[in-house]
């Protein structure tokens, strides 16, 4: 039985037959909902029940929560096309949805509940994924994509130790389990990016007859960057303040802006599909740098709104620009960016912008910080309204 003839056979809703389409979906409204929680409680209008401090909640549900969903969503889809075997549909796919959704209540209510239930459930969801991935690999015995697999297990123990930091009463947002997260997605998108990007932006040049091809993916250059990009972060993560990390995040900042010339970026312009790939890439050289700059002067740079630069900027923009892409391609559409597409690319540079002026700018910073949630909410909530039938539609392409 093929894939498609498997999803066909699938007579539940169409959400359940391809991983994409339920964590993708509410993925995107769970980005959007939390954002609109997060501004009521800055605002004191709302306070949830949880363990959890109101920025290591935040910082939580968009590193753990909304990241996990669009990981899960990726690789339930991606998987099968490197293994060769068929997908997880059905109930098997509601049952580990419907533990994604239980762990976002549990977080959030973890104050009703005895101390380890929530993180419990709430760390279910990527072990269980975690074993999908690793049970598809081995009888698929598609050992080149290991690496994947062993940095959902580092994004999984980082979301454990999370935990741990905030039990032990600290700030976990500001804790090693924190950072171990961050690093684990810069290294997936590093990894990731670095094939998709430059094979992307490849197929499409040649179909317009250009002939300055970016460089095929995963090159000595591209293989001694990532190694270096590793010990570098695996610094900052056990030294976040040390003048070394500072100095390795500038190292790796000029590296990966090398890497990603290599991929011809700036002949994809008309093409927002593609351009906006190397635009979320390049937020990862210039996050490095800006933190990298904020360790070295703190004076001058504000962690916090270096930071953003990775997690709401890359992270962000990669993880919506593939979501608009596999959502077009899987259900049958062309690929190609429709006005309102671009807009809501549009919105979460916006969100990034408005963020980092927020902290050159302290005394206009509840605006700005008003502004960036008002756009990443329309971002998010833009790619559900626009997606959502088609992710809640029976079609394949």
């Amino acid at each position: 039985m093929t894939s498609t003839e498997q999803m066909r056979q699938w007579a539940g809703p169409a959400l359940f037959s391809y991983g994409f389409r339920p964590f993708f979906l509410f993925g995107a409204i769970w980005a959007a909902a939390a954002m609109v929680l997060w501004i009521a409680m800055l605002a004191d209008v709302l306070t949830l029940p949880t363990r959890l401090d109101p920025v290591s909640w935040h910082a939580h549900e968009f590193l753990f929560g909304y990241l996990g969903a669009i990981i899960a969503g990726f690789l339930l889809t991606a998987v099968p096309n490197w293994t060769g075997r068929l997908p997880v549909v059905g109930w098997r796919l509601a049952a580990l949805f419907g533990i994604w959704i239980l762990g976002r209540v549990a977080i959030g209510i973890s104050a009703l509940l005895l101390l380890g239930l929530p993180e419990t459930i709430d760390l279910l969801f990527p072990v269980g994924l975690s074993g999908l991935i690793l049970r598809e690999i081995i009888v698929g015995k598609n050992w080149k994509n290991l690496i994947v697999l062993v940095l959902l297990a580092v994004f999984t123990f980082a979301n454990l130790l999370f935990h741990l930091d905030a039990a032990h009463g600290g700030i976990a947002a500001q804790g090693v389990g924190m950072r171990l997260g961050v690093v684990s997605i810069l290294i997936m998108i590093s990894v990731i990016g670095g094939r998709i990007v430059p094979s992307f932006t490849r197929n499409w040049m040649i179909k317009q007859g250009q002939t300055d091809l970016p460089t095929p993916p995963m090159q000595r250059f591209d293989k001694a960057t990532l190694v270096v990009t590793a010990l570098a972060l695996g610094i900052w993560v056990f030294m976040p303040d040390g003048k070394i990390s500072g100095v390795a995040l500038v190292l790796i900042a000029g590296l990966h802006i090398m890497r990603l010339a290599r991929w011809k970026g700036i002949n994809t312009l008309s093409e927002p599909l593609l351009w906006v790939l190397h635009l979320a890439y390049l937020m990862i050289p210039l996050g490095a740098l800006s933190e990298g700059f904020a360790i070295l002067q703190p004076d001058l740079i504000a962690i916090g709104s270096a930071q953003h630069l990775w997690m709401a900027g890359g992270f962000a923009l990669m993880t919506l620009a593939v979501m608009v892409r596999a959502t077009l391609g899987h259900t049958g559409q062309d690929l190609k960016a429709s006005p309102a597409i671009v807009a809501i690319f549009g919105s979460v540079i916006a969100a990034v912008v408005m963020r980092l002026c927020a902290g050159i700018w302290p005394a206009g910073a509840m605006v700005l910080y008003s502004l960036s949630a008002v756009f990443w909410i329309g971002a998010f909530g833009g790619f559900a309204v626009l997606m959502g039938p088609s992710l809640l539609r029976k079609k394949e392409g």
